[in-house]
This record gives C-alpha cells, structure tokens and sequence, in this order.
C-alpha cells in the first residue's frame, strides 16, 4: 500500500487533521500540503542517497573477481572470505562485513545465475551417524602438479572432520580413510552414510536394494558400523560432508593448491593439523555458543570402542618372470629368485606392497605410482650370482647396493676371478647381517688393499663370540710375598755355588 494514498484516505475519507496525519506517520505538515495539492495521486520518488564507502576505491577489483568466478566451476570459486584477504593485502583498511554485503548485492542483482532448491533439515544423534565423500583437488607434490582423491569424513552431530588425500580411488585407499578418521574421532559412530561410490556398491538394484562389495563389507563387520547408501542423485541426504566438501575446498583447499609439497604424507600432516585447528575456531551451526571441539568432546562417550586397525588391503594374484620381477599397474617389483616362474599373492597398501606365498612374506616394496618404474631388492638376487657371478659385472639390481660394497666391487671385478670373489663376500650378507658385512668392508678398504679373502676374515674376526672371564676360586696362599728385587736371584747362584763345591 502506497502511503500516498494512505494519506489521502485519511485527510478526505477520514476526515483527520494535517496534524493527526503528521503524528501518526512520521511526516512533517509541509510535506503533507504538498502531496494533498497535487493533481497526480502517484507516489514521489527521490533521487537515491549516495554515500561514500571505504570499499568504492576497491569495488572494481571485487567485481572484476566475481565476474571471473562466473566462468569457473562451482569448486574453484572464491568465496567472500578469501576476497576479503585478498582485498586485506592489498590495503583494503574496512571489515569483512562491507565485502560480504557487496556480493550478496552482486548475486541479488543477477550477477550469477542461482537454481535455488530445497531440502529438508536434518538432524542426527550424538554418535549415531558420520558421512564420507570423495572429492576431486589438485596440489604440487614434489615439484609436479598432481591430481588428487580426497576422503571427507565428518560426524554428522558434532561436524568434525577429517581430510585425507590419495592418489587415487580405491578399496586399500578407502579402508585407510576409515582407520585415519576413527583414531582422530576417539571412537566408531554406529551408522555411516554414503553415496553409491564403485568401491563400495557393485550393483544398485530398485529403491534401497544394493549389492555391497564383500571387501567393503568385511571393513564394516570389523569396525561394527552400518552402512547406509543414499538414493540416487539425493546427495542432500548427506548433506553434512558435502557442505564440508564445498567450504573446504574454498577454504583449505586455497592455501593448499597454492604451497609446493615434498611427499603426500607433508600433506596429510598439514590437513590433519589444519582440520584439529579449525575444531577449535569453528561455531557449531545448531549450537553457536559452542565450537565444534566441543560438542565434539560432549559426543565422545556415545562412540563405540575403535578396534584394532582393519588390515586394509586388496589381493591378488600375481606371475614372478624369468628376471623375479612382478608387474603392477605398469611398474616392476623384484622378489628372490627361488620364486621365479610360480603365481604369488600380492597384498596391495595405500602405500606398500607386500609379496606372500604359502603364509610366508616374501619381500615388501614400497608402492610407486608413477608409470614404467622397475625397483629392485638386490639382495633378492644374492642365491643367483652364487651360480652365475658373471652377472655382477653388469647387472641392474646390484647398481644399488651400498657405497662400500659397490666400492669393493669396483676393486674386485679388475682382477681375474674378482667376481667370484665378490660372490662370496654377498653370500656372507644373508648369514652375518647387512650391517656386519659393511663394517668388514669399510675395514678392508681402509687398509688400502682390499681383496675378499681379507673381508671374509674381517667378518670371522668381528663374529666370534666374546667369551666370558672366568675366575677360578682357590685356597693356595703363599708364605712369602713374590718381591721385584733382582738380588734375590744373586743370592739363589750364590748357593748353587756352594752346592757345587761341597760335592766335589
């Protein structure tokens, strides 16, 4: 209702004094006279106040961001926090409440398209349920700009959380997810609520119905949870880790696309430590007198016990080649050669492999994920050379055999017979210990003429055993104390003299 039109009712229909009118409308009588005399009964308009702000001199800049983020998918996009540090650095003097305003402005006035959507509240018991999700970020790991899986694990009551990141998605990298974010929760929520992700559903059937990964299963028996598995395209009914999803990777995710890393375990250090920090800053969103810390601290007690970690890992089978190497994902893992042509188990880890066979652990490597790579245990290849020593001269797993070893090899291979020799000296590492023998070999090549029969000596030298001083008990005194006088000796020739004397 036009006030305008209010005050006409009022002084015509009504009846009511310019004063009355005045009073009850905050206006003054001039103003009154004035809109009562005019012919056109339509509301006036006033030019709008314009007021100056310590945000015009750096509102082109924001703009300018907010159209860039327009042409950016959803997760890239900055959100009014980061512009606001930006704008900070470079001497934005005024508070983070004037930036906030000036984008919602922005977006009200149609400088993004919205599809707005609703949802139905959701609200979870104290240690009753958690949510995981997966997300798709980049970072610099070792010089290389790397893509990146990383597992958002949040409690759906208390909202902490917990960031790992993976080079890719998998069932050993899922498990370790799990185990990660159990230990830093304190316990096992009773329920755990996912999307229909491939590594944990193989099949989904009508309504509820899904077929779970056995494996899968098995990791949700030994911690004791139920999973439960969103209907299809309702990611809302995990709301909770995909809000988690979007403000940490607009939030943690700047700061960490932005650093150059040295290994992905620097990484998920940082995350951890970052996560535990924002606990203890961050509001509750139900309860904002209380930080997520703790509520979640308050939550603790509701949790299940957390067992012993799930041993995580996906097997399969695998052929050793004629050169006791085995193949995965495109790399080359040794093994000793008494495996040589049989079909072993591989155990695969987020960051180890593990070769098995008959219940005996035949080598561990650690996993590469890089493409084309060959790593190799040369002491796997010790029973080998023993029959063929030639092969010292120029093979590739022996190239990394320690300094002193290679050193003496060196000396070795120019002498007739030298591999032979060398031969030797590596058969002595599975008997004496890796160790033992580099202190033999340092020994030797100190002396200035290192051969292997002084190594193996060395070596027999530093192995024997210390035998223990034994102290034998005896009651034999003696009546004269032994004395360091010479002359006594003097005195004794003088007797055998006289000895002599008498029996001729």
């Amino acid at each position: 209702m036009g006030m305008l039109a209010k005050i006409r009712r009022m002084y015509f229909r009504d009846k009511l004094s310019l004063r009355e009118i005045a009073r009850r409308n905050g206006i003054s009588r001039n103003t009154l006279r004035r809109w009562l005399r005019q012919e056109d009964v339509t509301e006036p308009v006033y030019p709008a106040r314009v007021t100056p702000s310590i945000l015009d001199p750096y509102r082109e800049q924001l703009e300018a961001w907010l159209s860039a983020d327009r042409h950016r998918p959803k997760r890239d996009r900055r959100t009014a926090r980061v512009m606001f540090q930006h704008l900070q650095a470079q001497g934005y003097p005024g508070g983070y409440g004037r930036v906030a305003t000036a984008v919602r402005r922005w977006h009200a006035e149609g400088g993004a398209t919205r599809h707005r959507s609703a949802f139905v509240p959701l609200r979870f018991e104290p240690g009753d349920a958690f949510q995981f999700d997966w997300s798709c970020e980049y970072a610099v790991i070792g010089g290389v700009r790397r893509r990146l899986e990383v597992a958002h694990v949040k409690l759906a009551a208390s909202r902490a959380f917990l960031l790992v990141a993976y080079p890719m998605q998998s069932h050993e990298m899922l498990f370790d997810a799990h185990r990660r974010a159990f230990a830093a929760f304190g316990g096992v929520p009773r329920r755990g609520i996912y999307d229909n992700m491939k590594t944990a559903v193989d099949r989904i059937g009508r309504g509820k119905e899904r077929t779970v990964n056995a494996r899968f299963l098995a990791m949700c028996g030994h911690y004791l949870f139920e999973p439960e598995f969103c209907n299809r395209a309702a990611g809302w009914e995990k709301g909770v880790v995909e809000k988690n999803v979007q403000d940490r990777r607009r939030q943690l995710w700047t700061e960490a696309g932005q650093r150059h890393w040295p290994t992905l375990a620097d990484l998920n250090a940082w995350l951890t430590s970052e996560c535990r920090a924002a606990w203890d800053v961050m509001a509750h969103p139900d309860c904002p007198d209380l930080t997520i810390a703790e509520v979640w601290q308050n939550e603790q007690p509701q949790f299940m016990p957390n067992p012993a970690p799930f041993d995580g890992y996906i097997e399969q089978p695998v052929r050793v080649s004629a050169t006791a190497l085995i193949h995965f994902q495109r790399n080359r893992y040794s093994v000793p050669t008494e495996a040589v042509h049989r079909v072993i188990s591989l155990h695969v880890y987020p960051t180890e492999l593990v070769l098995v066979t008959e219940g005996k652990v035949l080598a561990r490597h650690a996993r590469c994920f890089e493409r084309y790579q060959t790593h190799y245990d040369w002491q796997h290849y010790i029973p080998l050379v023993q029959r063929k020593p030639g092969a010292l001269r120029d093979g590739a797993p022996f190239a990394e055999m320690p300094a002193p070893l290679r050193s003496l090899q060196h000396h070795l291979l120019r002498r007739p017979g030298g591999d032979r020799v060398m031969a030797q000296v590596l058969a002595a590492v599975p008997v004496h210990g890796l160790e033992a023998v580099l202190v033999a070999v340092e020994l030797v090549l100190a002396s200035g003429a290192p051969n292997g029969e002084h190594v193996l000596n060395v070596l027999a030298r530093l192995s024997e055993p210390v035998l223990p001083r034994e102290s034998i008990a005896t009651t034999l005194t003696l009546t004269q104390e032994p004395q360091a006088n010479v002359n006594r000796y003097d005195a004794l020739r003088s007797a055998q003299v006289r000895e002599v004397r008498h029996g001729h």
